[in-house]
């Protein structure tokens, strides 16, 4: 829907809620980095789009964007309210849904990976119900890069998550530094045993998809020896880590997991860790959330039901 004021066509207002609709255009055109694009998805005229960013300029007193020959990017000030932006969005949409149901149930809206869901996620639920009950939990399991997604659009209050992502853009609290590690069936047997990572370049690789934290690791630490997952013998790719576990323990392949994601098939003999002397890697399970969001404090407050023992 569309109406206009004179000749420029504009978004309806009472659609857009509490952000003003012209930092919707904003966020259109930081989407497409396209006028035309922006206008397209906004449904609204390409002259209109061109007025609000203007405005905005105007209000704000700088330039929001630059163009070098025909590519358009975000200046330093156009990413600083950027990022604003999206957690304004954020916040609204929980506002919206605090407000919906505050005479109703009590709803609370998280994501984790799927490394963090398949593993340590069960036992920090029961503390935190334990804790703090809710009447409604909604958790969403996925990629690092999904979940990050939904958190800007407002979709989930807060993440579980690993991998790498922007400081500059979430709040954060550090859970735990995690070893990652090289993992096989524990009847797969080498012809000898392998020590260096290239040892194993010969093997199946187990992976999970693009977007994964562990996946991202895993490709980075390839890169720093000027290696890919394309230099194993051969690749499977899956996006769940339970299956990654179960073709592991079948002997179909090598995979790399951190050691909490398989604890439980380590202690059981259905894995075995393959220890390189040239392969020693930690990272960090974080829980974020937008950074700057008006509900900080509640969230530091949901981390604690989590993660303190009473």
């Amino acid at each position: 829907m569309q109406r206009t004021e004179g000749s420029i066509a504009v978004p309806d207002r009472e659609k857009i809620g509490m952000q003003d609709f012209r930092m919707e255009t904003f966020l259109a055109v930081c989407r497409h980095l396209n006028y035309t694009r922006a206008a397209e998805e906004l449904c609204i005229t390409q002259p209109a789009v061109s007025q609000h960013i203007r405005f905005l300029e105007e209000h704000y007193g700088c330039r929001l964007f630059e163009s070098e020959g025909r590519r358009m990017t975000l200046t330093s000030a156009g990413r600083i309210l950027y990022s604003a932006a999206l957690t304004m969005k954020h916040d609204e949409g929980l506002l919206r849904a605090q407000m919906c149901e505050a005479s109703e149930n009590r709803r609370l809206a998280f994501g984790a990976t799927v490394s963090i869901g398949e593993g340590a996620l069960a036992g920090w639920m029961e503390r935190f119900l334990r804790k703090c009950p809710q009447d409604r939990v909604q958790v969403t399991v996925s990629n690092t890069r999904t979940l990050l997604r939904m958190l800007d659009e407002g979709s989930i209050d807060f993440a579980f998550v690993e991998g790498y992502f922007s400081r500059n853009d979430y709040d954060l609290v550090v859970l735990s530094r995690e070893p990652f590690i090289a993992v096989t069936g524990s009847g797969l047997f080498f012809e000898k045993e392998p020590t260096q990572l290239e040892d194993l370049l010969s093997e199946t690789v187990l992976l999970r998809e693009p977007g994964s934290g562990s996946r991202e690791i895993l490709e980075r630490a390839l890169k720093e020896r000027q290696l890919s997952p394309e230099d194993f013998a051969a690749q499977i790719e899956v996006n769940s880590i339970h299956v990654i576990k179960q073709l592991a323990a079948e002997g179909k392949g090598v995979t790399f997991a951190y050691r909490t994601a398989v604890k439980k098939e380590l202690e059981e003999g259905k894995l075995r860790e393959i220890r390189l002397q040239d392969f020693s890697i930690e990272h960090e399970f974080y829980f974020i959330w937008r950074k700057g969001s008006i509900y900080a404090q509640r969230y530091r407050e949901i981390y604690r039901c989590f993660m303190e023992e009473e």
